[in-house]
This record gives C-alpha cells, sequence and structure tokens, in this order.
C-alpha cells in the first residue's frame, strides 16, 4: 500500500473532466501549481516540526546505545610524574625526611557500575526510544492533518472567489438593466440599489482574494515553500475527498483507533519504560556496585606500564608494573529509608504513566466521536449547500431573463420582476456560493481529522474501485474505509478572469457562471 501523499497525488493531479478555476490576482507574479498529493508528500520532506522530532528520536537512541554499555569500564591512558620533598611517613610509623620521585607510562580501566542500572538502564531507554519513535509518527500525522487542513482553506477561499466574480457579474448586469427601466417603469431608487448591491460585491470579490492570499501563506509556512508565493491548486475547488465511509459504526472506528494512534503506544512504552525503573529500584539493595580501579599510580587511574624512580630527580630501575583494586558494594541508601522512598517514588510514576494512557484513550475516543459527527453533518449540509446553488442560480437567470418583462394590472404597466427582487436573488446566490465551499471544505476537512484520529491507518484503505461520494440515501459498499477519490459535488463554476482594475465591468460576453 503506498504512503497516503502518493495516493491521493495519484488519484488527484489529473481532474477529470478539465475545470476552469480562477486565476490569480493580476498584481501576483509568482502562483505556483499545487495538488493535494503534491502537498502531502512535502509534508514529510521539508516539516520543521518533523525534522525536529527525528532528532528526538536520533537523541532516545544514542541515549539507548550510551545504557547498553554502562558495564564496560572506561580506559585511562596518560603519564604520571610524582616528586616528594620533605618530611613523610612509612608504614610503622616513622616520620623522616626524604626527596624521591617516579614516574609511570601507563594505561588502566576504571569503572563505577551500578548493577541494578547495567541490567534495567538499557531497558528502560528502549521504551523511551519506542516513545520518541511514536511520538515522531503522531508529530507526522498532526503536521499532515496541518497541511491538509491549510490546503483545504485555500481551496475554499478559491470557491468564494469564483462564487464571489459570477455573483459580481450579476450584479452588474443587474444594475445595468435597471438603469435602462428607469424612470419609467423602476424609480431611481432601485437603480441605486442595485448599484450599491455590485459595489458591495466588489468588496466581496476583494476579501474573497484577501483569503486565497492570508490561507496561502499559511500553507507555504506549513510546507516552507519560498514566503510570498500564491500556491494554485490544480483540482477544481468544489472537489471532495473521500477517506473513510461516512455509514462505518462508530464503534468499529473507535475500536481502530485505539489500535493505530501512535500516541497510544507512546503512552503504552512510557508506561513499560516506568515499570522497568519500579523494578529497577525495587531491586537495587540486591544488587552490588562494581568498582573496578587501576591503582599503579599514585592517584587512582592507571593501573600498570612502565615504572621507575628514586632519589631527587634520580629517574631509574623503570620495568612493567601493573595494579588494580577490584571491589563489589552494596549499598542501603539512608539505612534503607532512601530506597524506600526512591520505590515509591517509581510507583507514583507508574500509576501516573496508567492514568496518562487512560486519559490519552480517552482523548482519542473523543477524537474519532467529534470527527465523525463533523463528516455526519458536513454531508448534510453539503447536500443542502448543492440544492440552495441549484434553485439560486435558477432564481436569479429567470429574474435577470424577465427583467424588463411587465404586465398589465389596473389598466397600468408593471414589473413581472421587480429590481428589488432581482437584487435578493443576486444576495441568495452570493450566500449560496459561500455555503457550498464552505460545506466542500468543511467535509474535506472532516475526513482527513477522522482519518487522523484513526491513526492514518494506511493498511485499512480499500482500492480505487470502491471509492465514490457516500451521501445519505446512496448506496454503499459494506467496507469501512474507501479511497480518496476526487468528485464534483456541483457542476464548477466558469468564473471570469479579474480585471486588472476593479473599475472595468466584466463584459456580458464572459459568460454566466454555467
Amino acid at each position: 500500500m503506498p504512503p497516503l501523499e502518493e495516493w491521493v497525488l495519484a488519484q488527484n493531479t489529473k481532474p477529470d473532466p478539465p475545470l476552469s478555476l480562477p486565476s490569480p490576482p493580476a498584481e501576483v507574479d509568482n502562483p505556483l501549481p499545487i495538488t493535494l498529493g503534491a502537498a502531502l508528500r512535502l509534508t514529510g520532506a521539508n516539516a520543521l516540526d518533523i525534522q525536529i522530532a527525528d532528532e528526538r528520536v536520533r537523541i532516545a537512541s544514542a541515549q539507548l546505545a550510551r545504557a547498553q554499555v554502562l558495564w564496560l569500564p572506561s580506559i585511562n591512558l596518560g603519564v604520571d610524574y610524582f616528586r616528594h620533598d620533605g618530611q613523610i611517613q612509612d608504614v610503622i610509623g616513622h616520620v623522616f625526611t626524604t626527596s624521591r620521585s617516579s614516574l609511570l607510562l601507563g594505561a588502566g580501566p576504571q569503572a563505577t557500575v551500578s548493577l541494578t542500572d547495567a541490567v534495567y538502564a538499557p531497558l528502560a531507554a528502549r521504551q523511551v526510544e519506542r516513545v520518541a519513535q511514536a511520538d515522531a509518527q503522531a508529530t507526522r500525522n498532526d503536521t499532515t492533518l496541518a497541511v491538509a487542513l491549510a490546503y483545504f482553506q485555500v481551496q475554499q477561499a478559491r470557491g468564494e472567489v469564483a462564487g464571489a466574480l459570477d455573483t459580481w457579474r450579476r450584479a452588474e448586469e443587474l444594475a445595468k438593466r435597471t438603469q435602462k427601466l428607469a424612470p419609467d417603469l423602476a424609480p431611481e431608487l432601485e437603480v441605486h440599489r442595485a448599484k450599491a448591491e455590485a459595489a458591495r460585491l466588489r468588496q466581496v470579490v476583494e476579501s474573497a482574494y484577501e483569503r486565497w492570499q492570508t490561507a496561502s501563506a499559511e500553507l507555504s509556512r506549513l510546507l516552507r515553500l519560498p514566503p510570498g508565493t500564491l500556491l494554485t491548486p490544480i483540482e477544481d475547488p468544489a472537489l471532495t475527498i473521500d477517506l473513510i465511509v461516512p455509514q462505518t459504526p462508530l464503534q468499529e472506528l473507535i475500536a481502530l483507533s485505539l489500535s493505530h494512534r501512535p500516541e497510544l503506544a507512546s503512552y503504552q512504552a512510557a508506561v513499560q519504560a516506568a515499570l522497568v525503573r519500579l523494578q529497577q529500584e525495587q531491586r537495587r539493595p540486591f544488587y552490588p556496585t562494581v568498582v573496578i580501579r587501576g591503582v599503579g599510580s599514585y592517584t587512582a587511574g592507571l593501573a600498570g606500564g612502565y615504572f621507575g624512580g628514586g632519589i631527587n630527580d634520580d629517574l631509574q630501575n623503570f620495568n612493567a608494573r601493573f595494579s588494580v583494586d577490584l571491589q563489589a558494594i552494596w549499598e542501603l541508601e539512608g539505612l534503607g529509608l532512601g530506597n524506600r522512598a526512591r520505590i515509591r517514588e517509581r510507583q507514583a510514576e507508574y500509576r501516573k504513566a496508567l492514568l496518562e494512557l487512560q486519559r490519552s484513550r480517552d482523548i482519542v475516543a473523543a477524537d474519532v466521536v467529534q470527527a465523525h459527527a463533523q463528516m455526519e453533518r458536513s454531508i448534510r449540509r453539503l447536500q443542502a449547500a448543492q440544492e440552495g446553488v441549484r434553485q439560486a442560480q435558477a432564481t436569479v437567470e429567470k429574474i435577470l431573463q424577465g427583467l424588463g418583462q411587465t404586465r398589465q394590472v389596473g389598466g397600468q404597466q408593471v414589473l413581472v420582476f421587480r429590481p428589488q427582487e432581482a437584487v435578493a436573488a443576486v444576495i441568495a446566490i452570493e450566500q449560496a456560493y459561500r455555503n457550498l465551499y464552505q460545506a466542500v471544505a468543511d467535509y474535506n476537512r472532516a475526513q482527513f481529522r477522522l482519518y487522523r484520529a484513526l491513526g492514518y491507518p494506511a493498511q485499512a484503505l480499500i482500492q480505487p474501485e470502491h471509492s465514490g461520494v457516500t451521501l445519505p440515501g446512496t448506496t454503499v459498499p459494506q467496507l469501512p474505509i474507501t479511497a480518496p477519490q476526487p468528485v464534483s459535488v456541483f457542476p464548477p463554476l466558469t468564473a471570469p478572469q479579474k480585471p486588472q482594475s476593479l473599475e472595468r465591468v466584466p463584459s456580458e460576453s464572459s459568460g454566466d457562471g454555467q
């Protein structure tokens, strides 16, 4: 099974059919095309949080390697020159005056090894390394989710740009038609109302471009791309990414998350490390500390080598020498009370690790429940948003087409559709576009949140032929996971290009957004 980023890249790099997407702002000279799969792939290559987590793993590995050689002594190499002048006492107790010197060229072992530490420290360090490895995987998962959320934020902003441009064009067309009706069929007030709405939508267009640029800046930061790069996704902003079948029972998803979340693996390893440290302190009084010292020199450290000396500065009689001291010492710290305190400390740490593991399990289960609820509700909102856009488009087109039509009422000609009704229809379609792209982005975000809550179980993903939109009321395969296949939730907008200046109104030949 390929990694998630490679799979998404293969599924999404070539949207079918090709979509007409909003162009970057005219003042931006460095747009960068990108896909969701490419963004996920860059996550593992550039993200600083992932690199920092990998360094923590290397630190833990080095600490394990050091713990595994605690039982080995250190080797000292050196030269020892000794000189004495004046009073000195012999072993019998006589004090006398003398001058003498000696020289030793040699080496020797030196170690103070607690057998308890030598046995249990590597076991604890191995669990600490597993903690670091699991934390590194959790960091990768969190960073991948952050990149996906930022990517969908860019997509939502681009969709809002397309919707705002289409709505602005309709408002400009409405203002022109209303002006032609005045003053015979529509008062001047209606002209001002239509122009005010067009002016408001000009601001909406600029705000949508602003959200696109700010969202792109955040995504560029996460991917460590050059600042100021405007990321332009290749996929249509109305595409959905399906990872999890919504009808999968919640309890199955919770069970899957408890098996795959790296956070739980981290806390489980921490529990094992705490248990090893507890056993270490319980056995410490029964394991001796082994001391090895070379005492061939006057300061312990060199055991033997080439030694000679004599009266005053007369260094002679050189020959081989070797002296070593080996001890095994059992220690009761503080008459045993210190050992009892250490054991109580380790017991508390063990219980704390168990409680943290249980808390983590509760958090994981809550993550799944929350992400599942977001996914289910976003599906319903997505359906409603689709229908809302359809109805809003049909309404505004019918009103604009019939805006100049009249009928006889009480011997007077009146408009079939009043300009204020057209203004209300334009406002409605602008809100409908916002709702649609908000629902699409929320659905995609919910899918990735749920997949992250499950621990990114790549081996649970099924083949692409089982993928598709799984909205309520449709028939879905009886499988828990679907591949990330993009599906258009609504016919894409054919948005006009942003004019060089907002003072330039799009021409009527630019299309009606269908």
